[in-house]
């Protein structure tokens, strides 16, 4: 009656052993560690790099566990904090030198202690959130109707650019906010105007009114065409966010929208909030110039002569010398878009870049009278300038569409066009939430937490213990498996465990043990009216479930609201719940199940269960006719 057949047996071994094998990670610890990654993709993580680690690690005496080359970084331990300290000044100053130069992003990192087997099997432990490892939280709100006034603003020089093409007269352009007002004499020269708007322009919507002797056409940025604006804009600060924060050396920074116009930033393990806030505010600039061709010019980039007054020396992405003209042609006030693509004609990777009405005109000009001259193109940021790229002016260049190519690969196109999206954010931005965790708060964060669990985890058990017998033993065993389950799919999962996460996993033990609690009763039940122990255990498993199913289904609906529309902490804390909600109804009752019929299942002639204390009707009949009576 009471006995599972082999497969379920199967089964919930595997489950065990699965649980066993991923939640083990989390037991091993952290070793402090520095990674090391290249910051652009001329600089590469080989061999010869992790070599180079190596060698500076063992001059300057600073002792080191292991090292190893894992993928596109190097990643090397050692056994305190104060090491890794040490170790992160060697190798910043032996691979970058100057603290201005930016080849490789050396970061302080946290790395498992779980041993290789159970790294090989993708095995690694749960992710800790801010307030368990410390750093700095910040949510940043975009300005997003800055956003769209800056693109009227560019559609604006758009539109006067395309009249004046046309040859349509008009008596002024106007832009007011996220609006563009033309003015017209006649109507002819208004219609004329409608047809390049509709041809040119189809993210603007057009109103035309009469005012005293002039026909007034009011632009206007279509919901949809704003809707995209807002979100290139919010993906481009992302973006932009990605590139600044390298420079902070953070190993595993948090960069993700909330919301349609927040960002999220949590930098873990950084403590300078002043410089966490100059670095998320700084901004870049572009800006293209001439390379200077003459024969001094030659000779400066050589080595073997001066640098001629009217131009500067400025190194290339790899590390070369080139001499441009100080005068600027266009800046990145001008660029409107770029993206990576490939050459028509070569397919050879290639950058793609959009330009205003304004630099068109200019990009135009200056291309038509320097074919077979070199450009460069320069990103500046904190006063140091570094030329992208400097190709040769082949043809003459119009239509504000230009094409940057050069030998790149692939992964050099795409970084190349992001720094040039990237050079200044899309739209301001404003810190509306700072929170601030020290590292020594963040380990007393784990140590209560885990003390939480521990002595819940051991009082549950404890009470049903002594209330239940030895169904009180299988219910704490079931309980320390439905633990076990929740640990192991949260690092499955690599989900972030925060402090809310772990009130909520001492919340689960409490509402975990409510399903056995449940089964028992409803088997003390049986036992009261009668039933034969076999009887009851099947009877009582089978009437639980339905109720254990629905009080289930009802608090897993209110923990996946709280998923849906929480934010923060509030889905950190609905993640662990409703994990735990699945893997409770597994071990409360499957898993609980099989131990029992494990116990029991075997004996064809069983007289009792030791299930505690059993109350039967006659018993209370007799001892309140006593009462009666006396």
């Amino acid at each position: 009656m009471n006995r599972y057949p082999l497969w379920k047996y199967a089964l919930i071994t595997l489950a065990l052993a699965v649980g066993l094998l991923y939640a083990l990670p989390n037991f091993f610890g952290e070793s402090p560690a520095v990674q090391v990654s290249a910051a652009k993709p001329s600089f590469k993580i080989d061999l010869g790099t992790l070599q180079q680690v190596e060698s500076a690690l063992k001059a300057a005496g600073v002792p080191v566990d292991q090292v190893t080359l894992d993928g596109t970084s190097i990643k090397a331990r050692f056994d305190s904090t104060a090491t890794q300290l040490k170790a992160k000044d060697v190798l910043q100053k032996a691979l970058n030198g100057e603290a201005s130069s930016m080849g490789y992003v050396v970061a302080f990192n946290l790395l498992s202690r779980s041993p290789a087997w159970l790294s090989a099997l993708h095995a690694a432990p749960m992710y800790l959130g801010l307030d368990l490892r410390g750093g700095v939280h910040f949510m940043l709100q975009v300005d997003m109707q800055a956003a769209l006034t800056k693109r009227a603003e560019s559609l604006a020089g758009d539109v006067r650019t395309s009249l004046r093409e046309k040859s349509i007269r008009h008596n002024g352009i106007v832009r007011s906010h996220q609006t563009i007002e033309v003015r017209f004499k006649d109507a002819a020269a208004a219609n004329a105007a409608k047809s390049v708007f509709q041809d040119q322009f189809a993210d603007l919507q057009l109103v035309d009114a009469i005012e005293g002797t002039d026909i007034k056409l009011t632009a206007s940025i279509r919901p949809l065409a704003a809707k995209r604006i807002q979100d290139q804009a919010l993906k481009q600060n992302i973006t932009t966010l990605h590139n600044r924060i390298n420079e902070l050396g953070v190993a595993e920074p948090v960069i993700q929208q909330q919301g349609a116009d927040r960002i999220v930033v949590q930098l873990p393990g950084v403590q300078d909030t002043a410089k966490a806030k100059d670095i998320l505010g700084r901004t870049a600039t572009l800006e293209l110039r001439m390379v200077d061709e003459s024969n001094e010019a030659r000779a400066a980039e050589m080595g073997s002569g001066m640098v001629p007054l009217a131009s500067e020396r400025y190194p290339d992405r790899n590390g070369q010398s080139i001499i441009v003209k100080k005068q600027v042609i266009l800046t990145g006030e001008n660029l409107t878009d770029a993206q990576p693509g490939f050459d028509s004609q070569t397919q050879e990777p290639s950058v793609n870049l959009n330009l205003d009405a304004k630099g068109t005109r200019i990009f135009r000009d200056v291309t038509r009278e320097s074919v077979g001259k070199r450009m460069a193109i320069l990103l500046f940021e904190k006063g140091r300038g570094e030329v992208i790229t400097a190709p040769v002016i082949r043809t003459e260049i119009g239509g504000g569409r230009v094409q940057i190519t050069g030998h790149m690969t692939t992964a050099e196109a795409n970084d190349t066009s992001l720094l040039l999206r990237s050079g200044s954010l899309a739209a301001p931005m404003e810190i509306i939430e700072e929170t601030t965790i020290g590292p020594s708060l963040g380990a007393e964060n784990i140590a209560k937490g885990f003390h939480s669990v521990t002595w819940g985890f051991c009082a549950v058990a404890l009470f049903m213990c002594a209330y239940y017998m030895l169904f009180g033993v299988f219910s704490s065993i079931a309980l320390a498996v439905n633990l076990l389950l929740l640990v192991a799919v949260l690092s499955m999962l690599q989900a972030t465990l925060t402090l809310p996460g772990m009130a909520a996993m001492a919340l689960v033990l409490g509402m975990a043990i409510d399903s056995n609690v449940l089964i028992n009763e409803r088997v003390r039940e049986e036992l009261r009216f009668g039933a034969p122990p076999q009887v009851a255990i099947q009877t009582g498993y089978d009437r639980a479930w339905t109720t254990i199913l629905d009080s289930n289904i009802t608090t897993l609906i209110a923990g996946l609201a709280l998923l849906a529309f929480g934010s923060g902490p509030v889905r950190g804390f609905a993640v662990v719940h409703c994990l735990g909600i699945l893997t409770s109804m597994f071990s409360g009752v499957f898993f609980s199940r099989g131990l029992v019929n494990f116990w029991y299942g075997r004996q064809n002639r069983l007289k009792s269960l030791s299930v505690g204390t059993i109350w039967r009707p006659d018993a209370d009949a007799v001892a309140v006719s006593n009462t009666v009576n006396g």
